[in-house]
This record gives C-alpha cells, structure tokens and sequence, in this order.
C-alpha cells in the first residue's frame, strides 16, 4: 500500500515587535492551514507562545497534533502542527549558537537545535525532524559560518543515531545555507539525505529574498530572483522504496486585501509518497557519494581548525584589553574630580568596569564554552572521517 504525505515548511518571521505586519500576516497563515489538506506543517521563527497558541487553536480541527519546542531564552522557535498522532518529541540542542555579546542578531538566545517529533502514519512511524541553523547576516565576513557547519553536522549525526526502523526520515525548515555551501553538503552527504527540490524541479525557486516578496529590499534583488535556504529534505528506511509527487511555492500570492507577503521567506509544499519493498534489499556502496562526504568532512575539520587558532587570537586579545582597562581603572582611582565633573566621573568608571568585566568574561569563560563546543563538532567529524576513509579502504 502506497501512504502519502503532504508536507509544508515556513519561516514565518515572527519577532514581536521587530517583524513587519506580525499580526496581519499569522491571522493569514493561520486561516490558510485551517483550509489546507497538508498532513504535517513545519513552522520556525515563532518567537512568541501567544502566536503559537494562536495558530493551533485555529487549525485545531484540522491539525489536532502539534508540538512546540521550547529551548533557550525566548525559546527555539519551532512548532510542528500534524494530522498524525505525536507519539514521542525530543529536541537536541546545539553546543554552539552564535554569540550572547550580539544581542541584534539573537540566535543564542533562541537556544536552537534539531527538534524531532516521531509521528504515526497509519501502522507507519515517520521520523520527522525541524531544524533553523544559525543565519548567515553578511557573506562578506560570516562570522558564523563554523558555527553553522558544526550545527550542520551535528544535525546530521542526530538524523543519523535516531534513524532506527522507522519507513521515513523527513528533515523540513530554514537551513540558512545554500546548496553550493559547505553546511548543505555535509548534512545531505552525513546523514544520507536526499533534497525533495532536487528530485522534482523544473525551475529555480527562491525561498528567501525572492524579487516579488514585499518585504526583500529593492537594493538586495538588484536583478537576482533570491536564494534558496529553505528546505524539505528526507530519506526512505531500507525496507522502503519513496518518491518526491509534487514540490512547490504555495503562498507566493499576496494575503488578500492587505497586498503584503505570508512572511519574507516563502513556504514550501512537497508531496512525498512511500511503500514497502516487495523484497528486502541490502544499500550497496555508494563509492562516488563516500568520497563526496570524506572530502566535505575534511574541508570541515580544516574549518574547525582554523576557527581553534582565531579563537586563540581572540582570547589574547581579549585579555589584553581587560588588563589594560584595569590598569586604567586602578590610575583614575586616585583622581578627585572637581565639584560639576563627579557625575561624569562615575559614568566613566562604570563604563570602564562594565568593559573590563566584558572582556574578561569573553576571555574566559565564552572562550572556553566556545573552545569546548568547536573541539566537539571536530573531534565527531574526525571520528567519521576515519570511519568512512576505512570503509572506502576495504570495498577497494
């Protein structure tokens, strides 16, 4: 028998007081579930427990399952919404996330990680995970992009240890990379997944920055139709033959009578279908694909290297500021400021303490918490270098 899944993921940009038209826009996207036939939604970047509530209890009739994942300070941002029976959830959280000292771009706060949620499709059980890896912010200088790999990886290593025996693994969200990028190549070599695009495009589609979307800034399109970050990735168990139906936009129209965009990332819908095999068939080696992981697990550990040797730097650097705001401090202990200046006096100190304590802080305790979070990323990443260089070594 032939069981089939409709899937959607989206990004709904919903930062209170940040993103645009919040309210406007999860009413729509609420109302649109509520009239959909999808089997299982996927939602990032709900930031707040009121819109959360909001969205299930208007899809409630049609989605009686749904889970969010808590996590971090303001929470993980990601909701699962299922015409399928939740029958466990798990969320593994990330040992590096960005950085608290940036509060503008928040991810650390957010606490992301990998959320799973195993899902019974009539006498099937569906592993399906969602995801939101570390954005980018700037491709010139991504301070980030060790950060993402890692979560990359680590992602894939947990697709990997829950696989079990379950007939599917399906992996939807915001990935915050592209294909060509290292974090993309490494998840789908790692964990053995396949991108639903890839298995039924007929044309490129934009997912974020697209040229029609309201909210992409006229200057970031400058005649490119957007990038493409958002995925539906899955991979059929070894006793199952899976096919991608159907893979498109849904939501590129404009919320009628408003004339603004659903979120500025664009969903996406795909079909999947998937059976059991009338035999059992054992996966031969994929000589071509072990070889494509054991060079992005090189380029990888090479990244977490050189990421290792700045951190060093940073430390030094760091603590080099700290002793001499201290030496700074200890100087101007001395001064008597003169009657009108005691005011500014004060505020000098307290911004000098406040940098010292900063500094001293980066130099050891978030260097070392960002130390240990890199050496683990590395140190798995080498664990499976080794084990896939001796697989290839012995089908030779």
């Amino acid at each position: 028998m032939v069981l089939t899944l409709s899937i959607l993921t989206l990004n709904i940009w919903g930062i209170p007081f940040i993103s645009k038209d919040k309210d406007i826009r999860v009413h729509a996207i609420s109302d649109h579930f509520a009239n959909s036939d999808y089997d299982i939604i996927s939602l990032q970047e709900v930031w707040s427990e009121y819109d959360y509530n909001k969205i299930r209890n208007r899809v409630a009739e049609r989605f009686p399952f749904s889970h969010y994942f808590y996590s971090g300070v303001v929470g993980s941002g990601l909701c699962i919404f299922s015409k399928h029976q939740i029958l466990s959830a798990f969320f593994h959280h990330w040992a590096v996330n960005g950085y608290v000292h940036k509060i503008q771009h928040g991810d650390w706060f957010g606490g992301k990680g990998v959320g799973m949620c195993k899902i019974k499709v009539q006498d099937q059980i569906i592993n399906f995970y969602i995801s939101h890896l570390h954005a980018e912010y700037s491709k010139k200088c991504d301070d980030y992009m060790t950060h993402r790999i890692i979560q990359a990886f680590d992602t894939a290593q947990f697709l990997e240890t829950t696989r079990g025996e379950c007939s599917l693994q399906i992996l939807a969200g915001d990935l915050n990379t592209e294909p060509q990028d290292l974090a993309y190549r490494v998840l789908l070599s790692t964990a053995g997944m396949k991108d639903a695009y890839e298995q039924k495009r007929s044309s490129f589609f934009a997912t974020h920055e697209y040229k029609n979307n309201t909210y992409t800034p006229k200057e970031v399109v400058n005649g490119k139709d957007g990038i493409r970050i958002d995925y539906v990735l899955y991979r059929s168990g070894s006793d199952y033959d899976c096919e991608v139906e159907e893979y498109n936009l849904p939501l590129l129209d404009m919320i009628p009578e408003h004339n603004i965009s659903y979120s500025d990332h664009e969903a996406v819908h795909t079909r999947i279908s998937f059976r059991k095999k009338e035999k059992r068939s054992s996966r031969e080696l994929d000589r071509t694909a072990l070889t494509d992981n054991i060079k992005n697990l090189k380029e990888c550990i090479t990244t977490c290297k050189n990421s290792l040797k700045a951190l060093e730097s940073h430390r030094r650097s760091y603590s080099m500021m700290a002793i001499g705001l201290v030496v700074i401090l200890i100087n101007i202990l001395e001064i008597s400021p003169a009657y009108g200046f005691k005011t500014i006096y004060f505020i000098v100190k307290f911004l000098i303490v406040g940098m010292t304590i900063f500094f001293a802080f980066m130099a050891s305790l978030w260097n070392v918490m960002e130390k240990h979070g890199i050496l683990s990323g590395k140190l798995a990443m080498e664990i499976a270098l080794k084990r896939d260089e001796a697989v290839l070594n012995e089908s030779s």
